[in-house]
């Protein structure tokens, strides 16, 4: 049995009849896609790994309040998202508001960019602050407005915006040196 033989609809009724190879059929489904999804709110890969099976026993518990016909993938990938929220407010720590000031041009930054691969770009957010990063991700990633990151981070909008400026020039600086690393074992 694999995860791709079956409908959503029939793997959604078979998990609601509480059927393990149905539940296992969904957690393979949606395991590589949402595993990315905490990859990007987490520090490292164990972090990640038990976000994802936190996120996915709310999903096995949550599952009868799905709505049939909607998108099960998004629903899921919100719950995931909410998962990682709240583990970083139980693990919020104080963040480092260290100044770092950006010396990037718009046409370095493109240039740079353009010779990172993704795997990079996933472990230099990574490397952020769990402030920074989850403010980051929400705001960049999911498209969270900064009142309402406010709101379910329990911060003020003001040090939301503050936290993605801030994110935005550690990773800048964090990619410059990338750079200028590569250029030296080039050289």
């Amino acid at each position: 049995m694999k995860a791709f033989d079956f409908s959503e609809e029939a793997i959604v009724e078979g998990c609601l009849q509480e059927d393990r190879k149905f539940q296992k059929l969904l957690y393979e489904r949606y395991y590589g896609a949402m595993m990315t999804v905490c990859l990007r709110y987490s520090g490292s890969r164990e972090e990640a790994r038990d976000i994802l099976h936190e996120g996915f026993i709310k999903v096995f518990t949550n599952l009868s309040k799905f709505e049939r016909g909607t998108n099960l993938g998004a629903w899921i990938r919100r719950i995931i998202v909410n998962t990682s929220i709240d583990f970083y407010r139980r693990s919020a720590k104080q963040p480092d508001f260290s100044e770092v000031t950006p010396n990037l041009t718009e046409s370095d930054s493109f240039d740079i960019i353009s010779n990172i691969s993704a795997e990079e770009i996933l472990k230099l957010v990574q490397s952020l602050s769990p402030a920074y990063r989850t403010v980051f991700n929400m705001y960049v990633l999911e498209g969270y407005p900064h009142k309402e990151i406010g709101v379910m981070l329990g911060i003020s909008e003001g040090t939301s915006k503050s936290n993605l400026s801030k994110a935005r020039v550690k990773l800048q600086k964090m990619v410059l040196n990338l750079r200028n690393d590569s250029k030296k074992t080039i050289t």
